[in-house]
């Protein structure tokens, strides 16, 4: 994948800005949801949302090749995840909280 269809799809993915997310990830719902890491902290979602942020806030040019591997996780987890819709009204499930851990807030217009 070229770097400008990882930057393109990324775009697409995260339709939450790096102020939403932000304040999301200080809720008790984001850092309730996700797998916890093997450390048994932050969820591995949670701190995605925190690189998410920074990615954000950086220069397209200023972009390392590690936010580049992190944008090509995010946009896999985004479309997976998506996939996995459960039905009915999605508004307080852990579906929606672990989506918007990742920067995609399914119920955003």
């Amino acid at each position: 994948m070229a770097e400008q269809d990882t930057y393109a799809e990324f775009k697409d993915a995260v339709n939450m800005t790096a102020g939403e997310l932000k304040k999301w990830l200080e809720t008790d719902e984001a850092k309730d949801v996700g797998q916890k890491s093997s450390s048994g902290g932050e969820s591995v979602g949670h701190d995605s949302g925190r690189k998410i942020v920074k990615i954000l806030g950086t220069k397209k040019a200023d972009l390392t090749e590690a936010d580049e591997a992190h944008m090509r996780k995010v946009v896999g987890y985004v479309h997976r995840h998506l996939a996995q819709r459960p039905k009915g009204d999605v508004e307080d499930t852990k579906w929606r909280y672990s989506l918007m851990n990742w920067g995609h807030d399914p119920l955003k217009k």
